[in-house]
């Protein structure tokens, strides 16, 4: 690689001073630094180009260079630069309004920074909701392994991710896992409706633990960066029925499938009957383009905390949750996804192209391709009869491969120990036909190479 003295000066520094998120130290490579992104695309520092097959980390839904985005922030700090939600501002009221009616319901939003904080707000609504609806031992928390929740303390205790949590243990008290809707390794043998007895496990957990003391279920629709599994559309509903029975909390991680991800503007709503307690969001809210989480509550549930009482508020803060800059950026990107329906362009392109990735499965290690919408994955297996994973080596050589073919993909890396085998591809939801049909035309030209 040819490299500037500006690029060496970048370099340098990097190495110097800058810690990279989910990196091994490694002093002899080279830093990725990008410089310029234009919708779907980036270049780095040497003016190569590439699609960003993952959106960054699964937030830049409508690309780079959204013009009017970054207007809207523009704006709203020349007029109002900070204002914490101790108080309040427009762009929340506005923002918090129209979440209510993206969930086609009655719900109160608390905003923050990140999902991480989005989850942790919602963990401690759902204890003190319990604890003033008469119920104060209600304190645990359901979540399945493989699923990711955040890196914060209590989303990493609902974070099952063996991985993830190494040398971090010991984690928050009384969070549980149980086993994936995931038929392709079913914990529950070779069996019609698998995803139903793990759905069906949860009932038995509760049961076993004491309705009593559980007082929530936290799961994303489909699990995203633990394997991009898919549940049968049943599984969703048994759950929230499950949690109706036993008066648990059915909390939705949508962080990663909100705003138009799957080809619905909620994973939830590929389930008709499913009404959340609580849903968790971040990510596509802003399209990446600034900070915001958001935790959106039922009217249900925000009726205990209108209750009298010293302690009956939730005392709970966020300085720069719900920036008034962070909060314009989220309707703007809102007003274009409406504008340029961008979820019925998902739910029709996902499955007319990215949806030839299915035909991957004719290679001999590629065990199951799984997606729906922009958010797909392909596990890689030794054999299609033993289903071992590839290995490590196999998994970089084909993301290196795609890589140098202008192409950046993710994998489930730092998941499940031996079991990191799963590549990941969710490209921005505004990819034009161009961008999608040169995303899978490279992965199956890699994969013919590297899979055969």
């Amino acid at each position: 690689m040819s490299v500037n003295i500006d690029t060496e000066d970048l370099v340098q520094k990097d190495r110097d001073y800058l810690w990279h998120a989910m990196a091994k130290h490694n002093e002899k490579a080279l830093p990725f630094i990008a410089r310029r992104g234009e919708g779907s695309w980036f270049t780095d520092m040497d003016g190569n180009r590439y699609l960003d097959g993952v959106s960054g980390l699964w937030c830049l839904n409508l690309g780079h260079g959204r013009k009017e985005i970054a207007l809207a922030a523009f704006e709203q700090m020349m007029s109002l630069s900070y204002f914490p939600l101790t108080l309040s501002h427009v762009p929340a009221i506005e923002l918090s309004a129209k979440i209510s009616e993206l969930l086609q319901g009655s719900y109160r939003t608390f905003f923050s920074n990140s999902g991480s904080e989005a989850n942790e707000t919602a963990f401690k609504i759902a204890r003190q909701y319990h604890a003033q609806n008469g119920n104060p031992g209600k304190y645990k928390f359901i979540s399945r392994y493989r699923a990711y929740h955040g890196s914060t303390l209590g989303a990493m205790s609902a974070t099952a991710q063996a991985n993830r949590r190494m040398k971090y243990d010991p984690t928050a008290p009384g969070f549980l896992h149980v086993p994936p809707p995931y038929s392709y390794r079913s914990s529950f043998g070779d069996m019609p409706n698998s995803d139903l007895a793990a759905a069906d496990f949860i009932d038995q957990v509760i049961s076993w633990e004491g309705a009593e003391t559980v007082a929530g279920v936290i799961m994303e629709p489909f699990i995203s960066g633990g394997g991009v599994i898919i549940p049968a559309k049943e599984y969703l509903v048994r759950v929230a029925e499950i949690c109706k029975k036993h008066d648990v909390l059915l909390i939705l991680d949508e962080v990663v499938s909100g705003f138009g991800r799957t080809g619905k503007m909620f994973g939830f709503m590929h389930s008709d009957e499913v009404k959340p307690d609580i849903i968790t969001m971040a990510k596509g809210l802003t399209s990446g383009y600034l900070p915001l989480g958001a935790t959106a509550v039922s009217s249900k549930i925000y009726e205990k905390f209108k209750e009298n009482g010293t302690h009956n508020h939730l005392r709970h803060v966020s300085t720069y949750g719900g920036h008034p800059a962070s909060c314009a950026v989220a309707l703007k990107n809102i007003e274009i996804i409406e504008n340029e329906q961008i979820v019925q362009r998902v739910a029709n392109l996902g499955e007319s192209i990215l949806g030839k990735l299915h035909d991957l499965t004719a290679l001999s290690k590629v065990g199951e391709v799984r997606g729906k919408g922009f958010l797909y994955g392909i596990e890689l297996v030794e054999d299609k009869v033993s289903k071992t994973p590839v290995s490590e080596e196999l998994m970089g050589n084909i993301i290196a491969a795609c890589t140098k073919k202008g192409l950046i993909i993710g994998r489930n890396g730092d998941t499940v120990p031996g079991f990191n085998n799963v590549l990941i591809i969710a490209p921005p939801l505004s990819s034009t036909e161009e961008d999608l049909d040169f995303v899978v035309d490279t992965v199956e030209e890699v994969l013919m190479e590297f899979c055969k």
